[in-house]
């Protein structure tokens, strides 16, 4: 049975990854290709940690073999067979390549299957996904700005070199940014990105020009550093096109998406929730009476959507929105960086300039 060091090969690869952790631990931080399947549950590892604690190592050993044992061990072996004869080239992981997958190991092995280990474990490959972050970031990047609507994240989704950090994060960056996805956690963010940047391996990275902050997540360090010194290609498309990009975008895949996930007249309420949501959580810079104005018309525009499928009435609050708030916003934090443009034009002005 081999062990899995070479950890940046297994990364980029994609490499099937069955981690025994807790499903608590998992949540925590875990890689893109891995398949939570619990040695333990989280109420046997808590057990079999005080007792550790209380005890020692032999005596927690003793409680998680009778934790796990009989019928449980063997839906568990089971559980572990299926996915290996799913993903053959599988690697066994725990959280530093100790008991639980070498405990993992022996069973499958006793039932006639071998699966190699990551050496060291999730942190080992947490360590290594950090490490090749901080590498890859230094190399160049060019970054893509834009009022809302100006179609940056498409620009960068259809670059070979392009890495979309707001598709990584499950999250569209503004207010309305939420999607039907749950945000990872902070861990497993950062090792979405590594893996992305192991997967491309490009010259240079283009990136949306995003704040620190991409909804619950917050880019690495060493990331945020890089684009602060990173020239910038602006995209200045006309503002009907931006209304266009913003209604499919917002009014119609959302709606569709909502109905999707939770059915004709529940996934209506998320839908609407989901706008007011958006605009309540900027009230206070919109200031009350013009978020009541706003709220108001967006409750018309739900309303003939709802009746006639149109979604033509949301530019009522929408066009008032990025006039005076968002666009006057992003201009304002361009302005900032000023002396980092280094081209402005339209969409496909810009996608030119950046595939030359």
């Amino acid at each position: 049975m081999t062990n899995g060091t070479d950890f940046r090969a297994i990364l980029r690869a994609g490499t099937p990854i069955i981690d025994v952790r807790a499903p608590v631990e998992f949540q925590q931080g875990a890689m893109p290709a891995a398949l939570n399947l619990p040695l333990m549950d989280d109420e046997e590892r808590a057990a079999v940690g005080t007792c550790y604690k209380r005890h020692g190592a032999d005596a927690a050993l003793k409680l998680g073999h009778a934790l796990v044992a009989g019928e449980k061990r063997q839906s568990r072996t089971d559980a572990w067979r299926e996915a290996i004869g799913v993903h053959t080239d599988a690697y066994l992981c725990c959280a530093r390549g100790g008991q639980r997958s070498h405990i993992t190991q022996q069973w499958l092995h006793e039932a006639g299957v071998d699966v190699p280990l990551i050496v060291g474990g999730y942190k080992s490959l947490r360590q290594a996904a950090i490490t090749a972050t901080s590498e890859l970031v230094q190399r160049p990047i060019v970054l893509v700005g834009g009022c809302t609507g100006n179609g940056k994240t498409q620009l960068v989704q259809a670059l070979t070199s392009g890495v979309d950090l707001e598709g990584l994060a499950h999250h569209r960056g503004s207010s309305f940014g939420r999607t039907l996805q749950p945000q990872l956690s902070q861990a497993s963010f950062e090792n979405a990105l590594a893996v992305a940047l192991l997967q491309k391996e490009a010259s240079r990275w283009i990136l949306e020009d995003e704040g620190h902050m991409i909804g619950a997540n917050h880019l690495p360090e060493c990331l945020r550093d890089r684009m602060a010194q990173s020239m910038i290609a602006v995209v200045e498309d006309p503002f009907a096109t931006r209304l266009e990009r913003l209604r499919e975008e917002y009014f119609t895949r959302m709606h569709h998406d909502f109905l999707q996930a939770f059915g004709e007249e529940e996934g209506w309420q998320e839908f609407s929730h989901y706008l007011h949501q958006g605009l309540f959580a900027i009230r206070r810079r919109l200031g009350l009476q013009r978020f009541a104005e706003l709220s108001a018309k967006l409750d018309e525009a739900l309303s003939e959507q709802q009746r006639s499928g149109s979604t033509e009435p949301h530019f009522r609050w929408l066009e008032p929105l990025l006039i005076e708030y968002y666009d006057p916003m992003y201009r304002y934090q361009l302005g900032k960086k000023a002396d980092k443009i280094v081209f402005r034009g339209n969409y496909q002005e810009v996608a030119a300039w950046l595939a030359d």
